[in-house]
């Protein structure tokens, strides 16, 4: 056991590392945007799965997306708040809403309740979209400041005023989102999260308030959703109505569906994978729906563990392969 935590621990250290020294080996502004779109989706796709988990289909990340990077971007520039308080508060302003939301709808089972997160995500653009004396419109809000430095007096400056300085704040959001939802699906929650995606009315009837649940789950979610909405805004330094697209928000389903629900890991390499994929294959944009369709129904009709599971797939049919040759033999 002991040997295993240790191989485990290691294979992060170096995966950590590696990362930490990437880019270095891709130095280029666009590649260095590219990561930093892959971390921020695998941000996304990872909290997606944690509300996937008791049992809701919530397409409402675009929707907190937008949420997080107008209350970040608003609090910086009309209010005069530090971007790094402005920050978790986007994140926290997704999650308020989050919860108002969902303990009046959590109730509602299944596509019902994807139904109303739909109807959110798209009260929300309109609404940025009609206010325009606090949101700009349909134009949006531009030169938006970049974070505060980070300063360590004859040791670190760091100003954002690279891409590089970017993708190591994208690094250090993504390890703590990650590491604070492994923590939440192996603790008591994630165990009754799975016992609520298993049998709802079962758990329910052993006093599980099972509502109370689903809205955690929810606004935890939700939460870093606006995260990186703020975090987003601060890197781009503009912000619209349509930047977060209810196109935007199947394609985190799809990163999601494709590489995992099951496993933890699964949407992390989803997202890895497609992200890559999307920008690589940029000169046929507009094939892209047809792609991502393509790409979820193979998926769902041949690998339903996700490309998490393809490991282990190819483990069995070379196993059954060597063994079709020894009887041969």
């Amino acid at each position: 056991m002991n040997r295993r935590i240790v191989i485990f621990s290691s294979g992060y250290g170096t995966l950590i590392v590696f990362l930490f020294f990437l880019p270095l080996i891709f130095s280029g502004p666009y590649h260095i945007h590219i990561l930093i779109l892959t971390m921020i989706n695998i941000i996304l796709a990872s909290s997606l799965r944690l509300i996937n988990l008791s049992g809701q289909l919530s397409l409402a990340h675009g929707g907190m997306m937008t949420v997080g990077a107008y209350t970040s971007t608003l609090l910086v520039m009309k209010l005069g708040l530090s971007s790094w308080g402005a920050l978790v508060l986007a994140g926290f302003s997704a999650g308020v809403i989050a919860y108002l939301i969902g303990f009046p709808f959590v109730r509602l089972r299944g596509i019902y309740f994807s139904i109303v997160t739909i109807f959110f995500s798209e009260m929300v653009v309109l609404t940025a979209e009609q206010w325009q004396g606090l949101t700009g419109g349909s134009s949006g809000i531009f030169n938006i400041p970049r974070p505060y430095p980070i300063v360590i007096p004859g040791v670190l400056k760091i100003d954002f005023s690279s891409k590089v300085d970017f993708y190591y704040l994208a690094l250090v959001l993504m390890f703590v989102s990650l590491l604070i939802l492994y923590a939440v699906e192996n603790s008591r929650i994630g165990l009754t999260l799975r016992g609520i995606q298993q049998a709802d009315s079962l758990a329910e009837s052993v006093g599980i308030n099972t509502a109370g649940f689903k809205v955690l789950a929810f606004s935890i979610g939700c939460f870093f959703a606006g995260l990186t909405g703020g975090f987003y805004s601060q890197y781009i330094s503009a912000i619209n109505p349509d930047a977060f697209s209810f196109l935007f928000t199947i394609y985190i389903l799809v990163y999601m569906t494709v590489g995992g629900a099951d496993r933890f890991v699964g949407p992390i390499l989803g997202a890895s994978i497609l992200t890559i994929l999307r920008e690589v294959s940029r000169p046929l944009k507009q094939f892209e729906p047809f792609f991502f369709a393509a790409t979820l129904m193979v998926v769902i009709f041949f690998i339903p563990e996700g490309m998490v599971g393809l490991p282990e797939r190819i483990r069995r049919a070379v196993g059954k392969l060597f063994k079709m040759r020894t009887k041969g033999a």
